[in-house]
């Protein structure tokens, strides 16, 4: 996916549901409770069960979102997740040679990046943005905010802390776009297969960032 796209459904949905499934089958039930709540970017960590088969699926059964994945650690992976037809791909770290292949490829990269070093080399080096993890470890929304002044120019998805409550407050702080895992998928909920209550709080989301 072209930057520009990627960054124009960022600033549309602006919230990614991030899936780290420890079975196929509920890789598949996660992400369509929320896409049935109305979320349409969907993560896939690729250290989930069936990874790249999942992705494939859900590309399939869910055309109107975009599915990508993250936790990839090495070029292989890289090309494995691009070849399973992954949309967007998130790293936890800031790798020269995976930024690279994934431009040659004209896909949207995420390094995840911490101090203000890690960021600016992650988007000099051709990030389409950079992902800001573990935010909350490090202030949450005010850390957000205070990078705005010298690097107001670079998007940023917060992830790490981010949860239902605080999400709006990391886009006022100057956020593109934020990424919530277990917030999203409490594991009572999953346990039990509640999935109307999974999808009931995709759409309070969306609704508190509208």
């Amino acid at each position: 996916m072209p930057n520009q796209v990627w960054l124009s459904q960022l600033q549309k949905h602006q919230a990614i549901a991030v899936i780290r499934a420890p079975t196929f089958e509920l890789g598949q039930q996660m992400a369509m409770a929320v896409a049935s709540g109305g979320m349409q970017l969907i993560e896939i960590t690729w250290n989930s069960n069936r990874a790249a088969e999942l992705i494939s699926q859900l590309r399939f059964k869910l055309p109107e979102c975009t599915i990508g994945t993250g936790t990839l650690f090495n070029v292989q992976q890289l090309q494995a997740a691009i070849a399973s037809g992954a949309q967007f791909l998130f790293t936890p770290h800031v790798d020269p040679a995976m930024i690279q292949a994934a431009v040659e490829k004209d896909i949207a990269i995420i390094p995840g990046a911490l101090t203000p070093t890690e960021i600016i080399t992650a988007w000099t080096q051709g990030a389409s943005c950079v992902k800001v993890f573990p935010v909350q470890a490090v202030g949450g929304a005010s850390y957000i905010k205070s990078l705005q002044g010298p690097l107001g120019h670079i998007p940023l998805i917060p992830t790490g802390g981010v949860t239902l409550e605080n999400a709006k407050e990391f886009l006022q702080a100057g956020a593109i776009a934020v990424g919530l895992s277990s917030e999203l998928f409490p594991k009572h909920l999953v346990e039990d297969g509640n999935w109307e209550a999974i999808a009931q709080q995709a759409s309070n989301l969306i609704q508190q960032l509208a």
